[in-house]
């Protein structure tokens, strides 16, 4: 089995995408889900499947990434998965697993990425652009916000929605599709990294 940590900030709406999809059920396990929060609603989802969870940071009880860097060898983690985790990851713990952390950003990267714009935030900026396509972009997490080479992006038109809180809706059924179909295209060798792109096999 193809064995991920899931990283989450919030509710887990990404986190139950992965573990509901059909295609991957037989593929990948997730082995442990983190969160930057002590008290994570997406721990909830996490629970109901005996999934272990974790908090990160420096308060009392939180593990270290440099924990986490030794737990998730032991567990042989292939593929660490950023869905919704708000937080920029050290780069010591990028280097030890370069090419193995991805995240979902919740618009069509290049644009509307960087520091600040996550959640509700890219969406009011598309929204205020008047931007008539909007999507879900995966990409490879470096040593800044949203600039890892793009693994796969898929596009979703907003030219009819009246809020940002319409587009928002309409741009999470597109990254509850994109998120499961990239990780069952790492589970199976698909998914290769050159020095200026990436490359996704059908």
């Amino acid at each position: 089995m193809f064995s991920l940590a899931v990283f989450v900030s919030g509710r887990g709406s990404n986190l139950n995408s992965i573990l509901n999809a059909p295609r991957l059920r037989n593929l990948i396990e997730v082995k442990v889900v983190v969160s930057n929060k002590e008290h994570c609603p997406a721990f909830d989802i996490a629970k109901k499947y005996s999934i272990p969870v974790y908090s990160v940071g420096n308060k009392e009880g939180f593990k270290s990434f440099n924990e986490l860097e030794n737990l998730f060898l032991s567990l042989e983690i292939d593929l660490i998965v950023l869905a919704g985790f708000l937080k920029l990851i050290p780069v010591a713990f990028i280097e030890s697993f370069r090419n193995k952390i991805i995240n979902i950003h919740p618009a069509l990267l290049p644009s509307f990425g960087g520091s600040g714009m996550y959640g509700m935030n890219v969406h009011r900026a598309v929204f205020n652009s008047s931007a008539q396509v909007s999507g879900a972009s995966i990409h490879f997490v470096d040593e800044s916000y949203d600039t890892g080479k793009i693994i796969a992006q898929r596009s979703v038109d907003i030219s009819d929605v009246h809020s940002p809180e319409e587009l928002a809706e309409r741009v999470l059924k597109i990254e509850h599709q994109l998120l499961p179909d990239v990780i069952e295209k790492f589970a199976l060798g698909k998914v290769f990294v050159d020095k200026t792109r990436v490359r996704v096999l059908n």
